[in-house]
């Protein structure tokens, strides 16, 4: 580490790093419904891992000025606030997974059902709570692990992709902690187009089809339409540049064959559209950096029993930032849409006071006093 260190890297991402200590015993694990032996008891926040990180963080991290990142997912929330306390003894933050494995079922992952707005609200209030003062958030929707947001929490038909995108980016932006940007989630890319098991790439896809359906827990019908779904394919479609051959990515041959809508969806077209979802994200970027309340204000959940609306306010001392976020493909009623707040950002270039139509969302700024 040092020696990539000297060379004058930014930092770490430490894949799976809440693994790195085991215990000395190596018994046979558990068999769960998945046919393997569980190792998580021997492997996972292990009786050295807080150890190994201070050591690290004092021969190398500390050394540097770096970014570390750490990758830990189905931790206690209790490991993940020592793992990236905000003393800086270990790591500066890290992954969690919660929220993107709320849908799991029957087949794990592989489901073909949509997360609700009620499980959303209560992991993300959760961590913005739990972290307060304490830990440092990672914030993210895509990786090379997820499919795309815009497909799975979203609506990517042509009707509603560009608004839910916005939508999506503004309740993950708006929140404490430092977002991530995965290649083509500012474009809006979609899952990727997958009919058949011969066009899936992935080794962990073919693996869970046969699991699943050669223990016939699962149809071969079924199993397609998940990793449809959740494939981590969907992650790894070539990046539409353009609208050229290959949406620009190669002159050759792809290993992976390129979305189909890549000649409405790529860069070269929306980088300079002003309403493009590629535009509203260096917005959101360009809003963290001049309004400190974005960065430090603390997190209050709002309107927890709506069914369609996710609503949080960020409080820093006079400044109040309050964030509405329509969830669904139908006009909602919120009380808190309109008023003679300054809008800070929204999806929709009207607005319909009472009301927030498809996918609509809005952030509203307030210093007191200027009321």
């Amino acid at each position: 580490m040092t020696w990539w260190c000297d060379k004058g890297i930014d930092g770490f991402r430490m894949d799976v790093i809440c693994l790195i200590s085991k215990t000395e015993e190596m018994r046979d694990g558990e068999v769960t419904g998945g046919g393997y032996g569980s190792f998580g008891p021997y492997a996972s926040c292990g009786p050295h891992l807080h150890e190994y990180l201070q050591e690290m963080n004092r021969r190398v991290l500390s050394r540097y000025d770096l970014l570390t990142v750490g990758e830990a997912g189905n931790i206690p929330v209790s490991e993940s606030l020592q793992l990236a306390n905000l003393d800086g003894s270990e790591l500066g933050m890290l992954f969690q997974f919660e929220h993107v494995e709320l849908a799991w079922g029957r087949l794990d992952k592989y489901t073909t059902e949509k997360t609700s707005l009620a499980a959303l609200r209560e992991c993300f209030t959760k961590w913005q709570t739990v972290m307060e003062g304490r830990a440092w958030n990672s914030l993210f929707w895509d990786n090379h692990d997820q499919p795309r947001v815009v497909s799975r929490f979203g609506n990517d038909s042509p009707e509603y992709r560009v608004v839910s995108a916005k939508m999506l980016a503004t309740l993950l932006h708006m929140m404490k902690g430092t977002p991530y940007i995965y290649q083509g989630e500012e474009l809006g890319m979609t899952n990727g187009d997958f009919a058949r098991l011969e066009d899936f790439q992935d080794i962990e896809a073919f693996s869970a089809y046969h699991k699943y359906v050669d223990s016939e827990l699962a149809s071969p019908g079924e199993m397609i339409a998940c990793l449809r779904e959740v494939s981590r394919d969907n992650a790894r479609t070539p990046m539409q540049w353009s609208s050229e051959a290959n949406a620009g990515f190669t002159t050759g041959e792809p290993w992976m064959k390129v979305t189909s809508n890549y000649k409405e969806i790529n860069a070269a077209s929306q980088i300079h559209d002003p309403d493009s979802v590629f535009s509203y994200y260096k917005k959101l970027i360009e809003l963290r950096h001049t309004y400190p309340v974005i960065v430090h204000g603390r997190y209050e959940a709002l309107l927890e029993d709506d069914p369609a609306v996710f609503a949080y306010r960020r409080v820093l001392e006079d400044q109040v930032l309050t964030v509405l976020c329509n969830y669904t493909q139908d006009e909602v009623p919120c009380s808190l849409a309109g008023g003679d707040d300054t809008e800070l950002i929204s999806n929709y270039k009207d607005h319909k006071a009472g009301y927030l139509r498809p996918y609509e969302a809005v952030v509203y700024y307030t210093q007191k006093g200027q009321q």
